[in-house]
Order: C-alpha cells, then sequence, then structure tokens
C-alpha cells in the first residue's frame, strides 16, 4: 500500500493487511469520553495476563482513536502554529501519540482485540474545525480543545488503572496517563487555554448522537494505519510509570 500521507513531522502510513478472527473482541457500538460502557466489568476474555473486562477492551480503543486525530493535529500544529510554544507542543502531540499507537497496537495484538482506522465522527469534526482555523484562533483552539479532550481522558485512565485485573492493560494506562499529563502540561504553557471553556466542556455531557462518539470498525482486509515519529525528534519519550 502507499502512504496514506506524509509530512515532515512524521508519517501516516498503513501497514499489512489485518487479520480479523471470530475470536477478536470488537468493540460496542456505543462509546463516548465519559462512559465507555454499559457493562464495564463484564469478564470477555481470560488472558495469561489476567482477566479481561469490557472497560479494558473499550479503553484500548479509546487509545487508538484518540491518537488518530489528535496526531494529525499535532503536525498540523508543527506547520500552522504562529508561536513556538504552540509549534512546540504540536510536537508532543505527534511524538507522545505516535509512542501510545505502537504501544496500543501491541496490546490490542496481544488481546486480539479489532482496532478502528479512524476516529469517531466528533472527533473527525474537531480535526476539520482546527484545519480550518489559522493565526490565532487556531492556537487556542488548539490548546483549549487538546487541554478539554485530554483533562476528560484522566478519568477513564484512572477508573482503568485501578480497577483492571490484566497487567499489559494496566501497563498501557500507565504510559497513556504519562502522555496525557504531558500534554496537558505542554499546552497550558502556550498560555492560551480558555479554562472557562474546559471547565464548561468537562462537566457537560456531550450532546450529539451516541454513534457519533464511536469510531467506525476498520474494515475486514484493510491495511491497518499506523502512526510513526519523526525521525528528527526532540522530544524525550514520557517515562513508563513502574
Amino acid at each position: 500500500m502507499v502512504l496514506v500521507s506524509q509530512k515532515a513531522a512524521g508519517t501516516l502510513v498503513v501497514g499489512g493487511a489485518l487479520s480479523f478472527t471470530l475470536s477478536s473482541l470488537l468493540y460496542p457500538s456505543m462509546l463516548g469520553v465519559q462512559k465507555v460502557s454499559s457493562a464495564p466489568s463484564r469478564v470477555i476474555a481470560a488472558p495469561a495476563t489476567g482477566t479481561l473486562t469490557e472497560a479494558d477492551r473499550d479503553f484500548v480503543v479509546q487509545v487508538r482513536a484518540a491518537g488518530l486525530w489528535e496526531y494529525p493535529v499535532g503536525q498540523t500544529a508543527l506547520k500552522k502554529g504562529t508561536t513556538k510554544a504552540v509549534r512546540s507542543a504540536g510536537e508532543h502531540l505527534v511524538d507522545g501519540d505516535a509512542a501510545l499507537d505502537a504501544a496500543c497496537r501491541n496490546v490490542a495484538n496481544q488481546l486480539g482485540i479489532a482496532l478502528p482506522n479512524q476516529p469517531s465522527p466528533q472527533q473527525q469534526s474537531l480535526e476539520s474545525r482546527l484545519n480550518a482555523e489559522s493565526g490565532k484562533q487556531f492556537d487556542t483552539d488548539l490548546a483549549t480543545t487538546v487541554r478539554t479532550t485530554n483533562g476528560q481522558f484522566l478519568t477513564t485512565i484512572a477508573s482503568v488503572r485501578t480497577t483492571t485485573r490484566n497487567s499489559l492493560v494496566r501497563a498501557l494506562a500507565d504510559q497513556v496517563n504519562n502522555t496525557v499529563l504531558d500534554h496537558i502540561s505542554v499546552v497550558e504553557k502556550t498560555g492560551l487555554v480558555d479554562f472557562g471553556q474546559v471547565l464548561v466542556q468537562e462537566t457537560t455531557s456531550p450532546n450529539v448522537p451516541a454513534q457519533n462518539l464511536t469510531p467506525p470498525p476498520a474494515v475486514a482486509g484493510q491495511p491497518q494505519v499506523v502512526l510513526t515519529p519523526p525521525a528528527n525528534s526532540t522530544v524525550s519519550p514520557s517515562p513508563a510509570a513502574g
């Protein structure tokens, strides 16, 4: 397959064709930010690394979907950011999401979890809006949007980290937590986060159809999208919690 897109900050590529089997743990039809499952504690598999619940599976899918929209947004920030702080934030987004993508795909492969190749419609709309903006408006909306979405995700990370019985999911949650905190920190350093808007978004349930919160399943046989880090990155990897 050819490259999906090629940019200076990194490359969004497609890998070998996925093989879907009946044993794949397909994610549910509804997947939001605040609530990932109607029965989060239900055990759906018992691998050697520990029992796996619906919440565990949904978390792995959420990590994948988050990177699929935030990674290209980080690339856009590197090109369109009007300040050094915004461009630095973009670099952190690209690097962090590429590292998480690799970890997420590895965990999903070991646990038989099917992953999407596209973010949810809601996440796609966030990306499209930022792509259409420029100048100070882009800088401010980028900082506020990333701060909001990462802040929302912290609740899910904490819940999964404290309840999962699967060692692979636990390690992934540690890495996601470190990366999310890094992303929050770098966008706050831009001085452009609208904290009033962040508070409203974090405390208000999304008024969108449930299907808009769900990343579409990858088509059987479709090559898997891979997020790759830039070769000339200056960002140090987020340390894994141990």
